[in-house]
């Protein structure tokens, strides 16, 4: 919104007197994190091309939303402040977080931010502590479910959200996973995807994956770095890559995490950027070392080794997927070697086991771009485009980069 003077005081525009096309639905796309910008991509990706249809985006409160306004202006999109998205009506809007979603005009379209609604709420979040995503403190103010809709990926989802939310039923649907559809959708591309990363031929690529949170490998990367950079040696064929949850980033700031882990490892890991795709390294990999956190759950798809590196049971939601990929997958030992720690979970992996996992995080595979198209489209009060939507692959990712970066914030 612009202000200039004029003879009476201030005169306020509103941007949208300017548009060159008119009569254009309004969709807000709501980023709280940069996870949160990350997961609602492949939703209004679905309505790219739709000339009727203008999206706009707006930074909304939140803790980690430190890195939202880099991501928001690497995407080049017409960005409303927070102030101005409230006082608008909207004909969609979409969001993968709750906090301010009660503050703004239009029907809301909901979508979880990870895979299989792991974690639960914090002890003093509720009365009691209910699955992430899906309790009443989440999806509701006051007597009112805030959203117009909330797309599932799961119809374990469903299944938890009765007994979490009923009021919510009504508006839950079960759409798929996008995340899941573009990795089943790259798997065949796993040895491109080796070479953009600069693996040659021979070597391991080991991914160690830490979500947030005090219980996340993060928290005890003191221990386990030192192993990384003495245990798992080039000279053997081994390369690494540290995948940190955004939200570390968002937590601590780029120049002190890069500074913990050079002075704690005595060296360098390389390390992945939250801004970075992850899921190209996920379908490259040989190996992954994870915790609790989305990215070892989708690991479950991809035929490589899982070793568990944490776990901490109090905080997970049981009836998980993440629990039962828990149950099964190995555990990290202090006191042994990682080489043969990974030569165990590699001779040990039964592929049905983990696929049977890997099943529970959709129960639409393949099915997510035409079922949350139809749902889109039926919010906005307009036919949908004449062809159906393809699912890409995922791009080529960058070189892995050879050592932690000197300087400041990525």
């Amino acid at each position: 919104m612009a202000t200039v003077s004029g003879p009476s005081g201030p005169v306020i525009r509103d941007p949208g007197q300017w548009a060159t096309l008119s009569d254009c639905k309004k969709v807000l796309v709501v980023v709280h994190t940069l996870v949160y910008g990350q997961r609602l991509e492949d939703v209004f990706e679905l309505l790219r091309s739709d000339l009727r249809i203008h999206v706009m985006f707006t930074m909304a409160p939140h803790a980690f939303n430190p890195r939202v306004l880099r991501y928001l202006e690497a995407l080049d999109g017409q960005v409303l402040p927070w102030s101005k998205a409230v006082t608008t009506e909207f004909d969609l809007i979409l969001a993968a977080g709750s906090q301010g979603l009660e503050q703004l005009h239009g029907p809301v379209l909901r979508v979880p931010h990870g895979a299989g609604h792991t974690k639960l709420s914090r002890p003093g979040d509720a009365p009691s502590r209910t699955v992430g995503g899906l309790g009443r403190n989440y999806l509701m103010w006051g007597d009112r479910v805030v959203p117009a809709a909330y797309a599932l990926a799961h119809d374990d989802d469903l299944a938890q959200l009765s007994r979490t939310c009923p009021e919510a039923l009504p508006i839950a649907e079960v759409v798929g996973d996008a995340t899941y559809d573009r990795i089943a959708r790259s798997l065949p591309l796993r040895e491109d995807y080796r070479r953009a990363l600069g693996l040659r031929d021979g070597e391991k690529l080991v991914l160690v994956s830490s979500t947030w949170g005090t219980g996340s490998s993060f928290n005890r990367m003191e221990s386990l770095l030192p192993r990384l950079l003495t245990e798992l040696d080039p000279v053997a064929g081994y390369r690494t890559a540290l995948l940190l949850h955004p939200n570390v980033w968002s937590g601590h700031g780029g120049w002190q995490i890069r500074a913990w882990l050079r002075e704690n490892g005595q060296g360098a890991v390389p390390l992945v950027t939250p801004e970075a795709d992850w899921r190209p390294l996920l379908v490259g990999a040989d190996f992954v070392l994870g915790d609790h956190g989305s990215v070892t759950l989708y690991a479950s798809m991809c035929d490589v080794p899982i070793v568990m590196t944490r776990f901490p049971g109090q905080g997970v939601n049981p009836r998980s997927p993440a629990t039962a990929l828990a149950s099964l997958a190995p555990a990290l030992s202090p006191t042994h070697p990682l080489p043969r720690q990974l030569a165990y979970a590699r001779d040990h992996y039964e592929s049905r086991a983990y696929h049977g996992i890997a099943d529970r995080i959709s129960s639409e595979p393949g099915r997510f771009n035409r079922n949350m198209r139809k749902l889109l489209y039926r919010l906005l009060r307009i036919g949908e485009p004449a062809h159906e939507p393809s699912t890409r692959p995922l791009p080529l990712p960058e070189p892995l980069p050879t050592a932690l970066v000197s300087g400041g914030d990525v």
